[in-house]
């Protein structure tokens, strides 16, 4: 299964994230398939901290791939198209008897 996660870089006690497209089977730092955006949590102020290619990732969307939950999140606060973040599942209403 291809999922888009967080694979971390940067140095001791100065992480940094990419946002790939991998293969679940490999280790989270490992190959990927490619890079679709970076997450930088301790970026000075000024400097922009969260990077998404929305092409990219509602391609990659449409092709299968999930999301992890914390790119989830990531997500939810760049402005997109409802059709690329998944509803949550237990957001679904119960079905009427």
């Amino acid at each position: 299964m291809v999922v888009i996660r967080l694979a971390r870089g940067g140095a001791k006690k100065r992480p940094f994230y990419n946002l790939v497209v991998a293969d679940s089977r490999k280790p989270a730092t490992g190959k990927f398939i490619e890079r679709v955006g970076f997450y930088d949590p301790k970026a000075p102020e000024g400097r922009e901290s969260l990077r998404v290619a929305m092409d990219r990732l509602s391609y990659w969307r449409n092709q299968g791939a999930k999301m992890s939950p914390t790119v989830a999140r990531l997500v939810k606060t760049v402005e997109v198209p409802a059709s690329v973040v998944p509803a949550p599942a237990n957001a679904a209403p119960a079905p009427a008897k």
